[in-house]
């Protein structure tokens, strides 16, 4: 599993070089997220796959929501809800490199939510989460570059 980051973390760099700069909110076709609702992580306490019926335009990408109260509680204060270094692997931004989540590999460390890229990448993360936390900090938002 970590020979295989080695590898993604690798070509995301190397593939970086020949592309324009990454937008702020990591997202797929399915929208930020993946499309799961970012306010069910703190009020439902789960990783949960938000409509296409009920969304919010954020940061230039579209936030899905199980029902339009998170909808309306998330576009009352995005900053709050939304995961940090844009949705971008916590792991990866802290070694450097802004890389794809998924969205059941999550935590939420004093109010904001971080995800990763795998469950392993989260166990491995969740060992040093202050050090990791401190990396990701001083390279964000460069890692978008």
């Amino acid at each position: 599993m970590l020979e295989g980051l080695r590898v993604l973390l690798a070509a995301a760099l190397f593939s970086g070089a020949a592309l324009a700069e990454k937008p702020p909110v990591y997202a797929d076709r399915d929208g930020a997220i993946r499309g799961y609702d970012p306010v069910a992580y703190f009020t439902f306490g789960a990783a949960i796959k938000g409509s296409p019926r009920i969304t919010y335009e954020w940061q230039g990408a579209t936030w899905h929501f199980v029902h339009s109260g998170n909808r309306d509680t998330f576009a009352a204060d995005p900053q709050k809800y939304a995961p940090q270094y844009g949705g971008y692997c916590a792991y990866g931004v802290a070694q450097g490199y802004a890389v794809e989540i998924e969205p059941g590999a999550w935590t939420i460390v004093e109010a904001k939510l971080y995800l990763n890229y795998s469950p392993g990448v989260k166990e491995r993360w969740r060992k040093d989460v202050p050090g990791y936390l401190r990396k990701a900090d001083a390279n964000w938002p460069e890692v978008l570059k």
